[in-house]
């Protein structure tokens, strides 16, 4: 067989790279389209006249459309590929950003927002399987890390965006272009990534373990030379032909416990990534991304001053996920969990401290004595820090590996149901939260979640690092 150059290895580097970028500009959308309600949330009280329940329900209404998509995006992926569910995406991506401005009622509002759910939901498990497919076990952490940056700079140019169309119209709420409220423009903004990152996806391949599940093995090959070269193309082919040939094809019912199984309903390895999904969302995480500016106006904060932390969280996120996009193949999944999960323990409860020491002024505005506000503002976003070097890389890097290739797709269905579902409880329960036992209460909730994860991680999670997608098992 021929040897591959250096030249060729290069040239297959820089091509996987390509695609994994095209294939991560949906966790781009996936952020841009979560972190823009964190700036119209004043707007949309004061277009549709919502109370705490309302709005709760408004901005965690996408979230529902999430967990539906994530779902029948990973059943539909085995029968269609995972990059044509990802095309559906891009559409459903541009009809939520338009609509979700037009809206002219809670209702449409509501609506468009769940078409939004179904793209990011669909976004966030295709992007993640359809890198780890193509990708070389020795790199495929740090491919796949990109989807976690995609995401967070997709929140951070979304606060971003709203931080500057804010200060241009003299708010949220004020009149801007064309007669429209300034809130409907920062939903209209995501248009323009959302046609781009459709166009993008005729251009990059199927992936080469969905062609051999469709019997289309010279479509495999053809791939994988692209990829990999020879003779690493053939070895691969091989490798996947004998995974298949040892199983049946993917389907739904593989996930199911079976009698060598110790799962309950489930497959064991279909549980830890249920939980991993869980544990993402039980730690507040999105607390912080869709209520930024209301949690900080709530302790004092001007709309501005809330919408500019919110940046700085963003830029933070960014400069987090960096760090273990470039050492994560090196130090393995499993410690950045264990030390993130003790991080985000520590500083969730010095949040939720320096909230207890407040009192609440005649208009309901929390009031934190000295400088427990600093204290509040420095734990957060070293909260936001952990985070992003941990849980929020890492839980879309296993769940994208850690499955067999039999069940990867199902797998991933059942685990992104869960892991919107907890999202969804949890953005939906802040504002009545906020209103009732307070932010102190909530952030201590969280950090106790954040401490559980830490024993989860380490009785119940393995370690995948290295390891080729056809030598996974559960």
């Amino acid at each position: 067989m021929a040897e591959i150059t250096a030249e060729q290895s290069k040239a297959n580097s820089s091509f996987i790279l390509l695609i994994t970028i095209v294939a991560t500009l949906g966790g781009f959308l996936f952020g841009y389209d979560s972190g823009v309600i964190n700036g119209t949330v004043d707007g949309l009280q004061q277009a549709f006249n919502s109370d705490s329940v309302g709005t709760g329900f408004s901005v965690s209404s996408m979230l529902l459309g999430s967990a539906v998509g994530a779902f029948f995006a990973g059943w539909l992926a085995d029968k269609f590929g995972r990059r044509n569910m990802l095309m559906v995406a891009a559409v459903l991506f541009i009809i939520s950003a338009w609509g979700s401005g037009i809206a002219g009622s809670p209702a449409a509002f509501v609506f468009y927002r769940i078409i939004g759910g179904l793209a990011v939901g669909a976004a966030s498990v295709m992007a993640p399987a359809y890198i780890s497919e193509i990708a070389p076990a020795e790199t495929r952490g740090r491919l796949t890390s990109i989807q976690q940056v995609a995401i967070i700079f997709g929140l951070f140019l979304s606060f971003l965006s709203n931080y500057f169309l804010a200060k241009l119209a003299g708010g949220s709420t004020e009149i801007f272009w064309g007669g429209h409220e300034t809130w409907r423009w920062m939903f209209w903004i995501e248009l323009i990534p959302a046609f781009l990152f459709l166009g993008l996806l005729f251009l990059i391949p199927k992936s080469p373990r969905f062609s051999m599940f469709k019997d289309d093995e010279a479509g495999a090959k053809k791939t994988l030379l692209r990829l990999f070269g020879d003779p690493k193309a053939s070895q691969k082919v091989e490798e996947i032909r004998q995974s298949l040939v040892q199983d049946h094809k993917p389907r739904l019912s593989d996930t199911l416990a079976t009698a060598k199984d110790k799962g309950f309903v489930f497959r064991t390895i279909v549980w830890v990534g249920i939980g991993l999904a869980a544990f993402q969302q039980l730690v507040g995480i999105n607390v912080v991304f869709y209520y930024g500016a209301v949690l900080w106006q709530a302790v004092g904060f001007t709309e501005s001053d809330a919408l500019l932390i919110n940046v700085l969280s963003g830029g933070l996120s960014i400069a987090a996920v960096l760090v273990t996009l470039m050492t994560i193949d090196r130090i393995g999944r499993k410690p950045f969990l264990v030390w993130g999960s003790t991080g985000m323990a520590i500083t969730l409860a010095v949040v939720a401290f320096a909230f207890s020491r407040g009192t609440l002024d005649a208009e309901g505005t929390l009031q934190l004595p000295g400088n427990m506000g600093l204290v509040a503002l420095i734990a957060a976003n070293a909260y936001v820090v952990c985070f992003n070097m941990s849980w929020g890389p890492v839980m879309w890097v296993m769940l994208g590996e850690m499955f067999p290739n039999q069940i990867r797709g199902s797998g991933l269905a059942i685990a992104g149901l869960a892991q919107w579902l907890t999202n969804f409880a949890i953005t939906f329960t802040f504002p009545i939260f906020l209103a009732g036992i307070g932010l102190a209460a909530a952030y201590s909730i969280y950090a106790v979640f954040a401490l559980i994860s830490v024993f989860f991680v380490l009785w119940l999670v393995k370690e995948t690092k290295g390891k080729e997608l056809e030598d996974m098992v559960g």
